[in-house]
């Protein structure tokens, strides 16, 4: 792929990715309620999901989206459990004051790797973006394996920086809360976000 068209794929990717929407909001609720542990499987799980759709957009995502709906419709519920799931978690948590320094508790992270997943697989704004963008980038008839992987790479890079970001920027927040009460209200204002998340993701 040339540089000009990955330079473009690569900023159009920025904008959208820092753009709040469910993923986003998914990942701060959770930073926020969790703290950073378990972060980093549930959003490379999030990532994979967007090489994913990638990979279906360059071999003709359309008729594979139509051959295999029933799939994708298991996989976007499926994430939106997850999320319902996580809501109630954070809603229900018993919180202490050294929760707001060191959140302790672990969480597999398998299955985080694959909420993550879920979550994006069921997201049809990742997949409307990447069939809206890359045919006007390129034809994608002739995509060689050298393009597809330079895709690839600036996808998980660009995906990875934002995501770290706004973990950064959740993980700052956290820590302005100090007392119990506090922490417990934004346990619950997180796990309400999470299921405005899920709702966005049911409602498309």
């Amino acid at each position: 792929m040339d540089l000009a068209g990955l330079a473009v794929f690569s900023i159009a990717l920025l904008v959208a990715a820092a753009s709040p929407g469910p993923g986003i909001a998914a990942i701060i609720a959770r930073v926020l309620g969790r703290g950073p542990n378990g972060a980093a499987p549930f959003t490379a799980g999030m990532a994979v999901g967007d090489v994913v759709w990638l990979s279906f957009a360059i071999i003709g995502l359309a008729a594979l989206a139509q051959s295999f709906y029933g799939i994708f419709v298991a996989i976007k519920w499926a994430g939106i459990a997850y999320l319902v799931y996580l809501a109630y978690k954070l809603w229900t948590a018993p919180v202490s004051a050294g929760e707001v320094e060191r959140d302790e508790r672990r969480e597999n992270p398998v299955r985080l790797f694959f909420a993550g997943l879920a979550l994006t697989l069921g997201n049809p704004k990742t997949m409307v973006f990447y069939i809206a963008l890359l045919p006007t980038l390129m034809d994608l008839t002739r995509v060689t394996l050298v393009g597809y992987l330079e895709l690839v790479a600036a996808t998980l890079a660009i995906l990875g920086l934002v995501f770290s970001i706004y973990i950064y920027l959740a993980v700052r927040a956290r820590r302005l809360f100090t007392s119990p009460r506090a922490l417990k209200t934004l346990n619950r204002a997180s796990g309400t976000a999470i299921a405005g998340a899920a709702v966005a993701i049911a409602t498309r």
